[in-house]
Parts: C-alpha cells; structure tokens; sequence
C-alpha cells in the first residue's frame, strides 16, 4: 500500500522537504507571508501576485509567491505605492527568483524615489522642529500648515477645525476680506 501524496505530490513520510513546485493554498499563502487573506485577494486582483485554480475553483499559489509578497511589503515599507511595486514586478520573473542584474535593475529605479522620500522627510522634520502640535489655531509662525499665519487671515479660532482641509488652507481667496470684516 503506497502512502497519500501531500499537496505537493510526495509521499507521506518522506523527508526530501517542500519542493519549489508545490503549490500552497490561500490559508498557507496568508500564514506563511503574515498577510489576510483578504489582501492577498487584492493583491491578486491588482496582478501583483497570480494563482491557479483548482478544478473546484480554489486558489494555489507557487511558493515563488512568498518572495513576490516579501517584494510587495518591502516596496510598502519604503513608501512605495502598491502600483510602483507592480511595475516593478513586472520587470522581474515570476516562476523563478531574479538574478543579481534584474535585481539591479529594479533596485536602481528605486533609488531617486526613495532619495525623494527622505528629502521629503528632512524638511518635514525641519519644519516640525518649529510646531508645538496644537493643530495650528491661526498661530503666527507655524511652518508646517501656517506659514505666513494663513489661518489668521480667514478670521478668528482654530480656522483648521472649521475647514475641511490643511492642505486647501482656511485662508480666504486673494482680494477677499477676512471673515471678521479686516
């Protein structure tokens, strides 16, 4: 009597190990990779990770999978969004690992974007070191969302609370009047 085949097509009892060509369920993709299956899901429908299906319709991924998540939530961690790290992905293989100069590649189209990012947090920090944090309530010299007290201009009390975006700013157009008549 020969014993069951696994998932992946060996024997029960044999102790060669996962081979690279077994094929893991969602619920092992999810475990494995520590991500919900719902995100593997979407990761899915956004084509950053692909699957078969069974002839009952159930997902498989290859175990390859694994290091295309790993890349996904490493691009993430960057702040990469998910729709730079599928164009990276598409410039790599996805049934083998990538070699060095493929990695290269990618690695280098990364650079000035992450070079960006930590410009970006260097003058955030700058400009922090002048906040106290209160939300900017029409402070004068607020560098962070009131440069040049903007808010003041719109008219009294924390304008910021009273507008639907820091980004837009309270401020009135140019030539209209504040709202307490200066």
């Amino acid at each position: 009597m020969t014993a069951p085949a696994s998932a992946g097509g060996e024997a029960a009892g044999a102790s060669t190990g996962p081979s690279r060509h077994d094929l893991l369920t969602i619920g092992q993709l999810s475990e494995r990779s520590g991500l919900a299956t719902s995100a593997l899901r979407y990761y899915e429908k956004l084509d950053l990770i692909h699957a078969t299906r069974t002839t009952g319709g159930q997902r498989r991924y290859t175990r390859g999978t694994l290091r295309r998540v790993a890349f996904v939530r490493a691009a993430q961690r960057v702040g990469l969004s998910l729709d730079e790290a599928k164009v990276a992905l598409d410039r790599l293989p996805e049934h083998r690992a990538p070699t060095g100069a493929e990695w290269d590649g990618v690695a280098r189209s990364w650079q000035s974007r992450i070079d960006e990012q930590i410009a970006e947090l260097e003058r955030l920090k700058a400009k922090l070191t002048g906040c106290i944090g209160c939300g900017c309530l029409s402070l004068s010299r607020c560098t962070l969302y009131n440069a040049a007290d903007r808010a003041g201009a719109a008219g009294p009390g924390a304008r910021y609370l009273l507008t639907r975006d820091p980004a837009t700013g309270p401020e009135p157009a140019p030539g209209e009047a504040r709202a307490d008549g200066h």
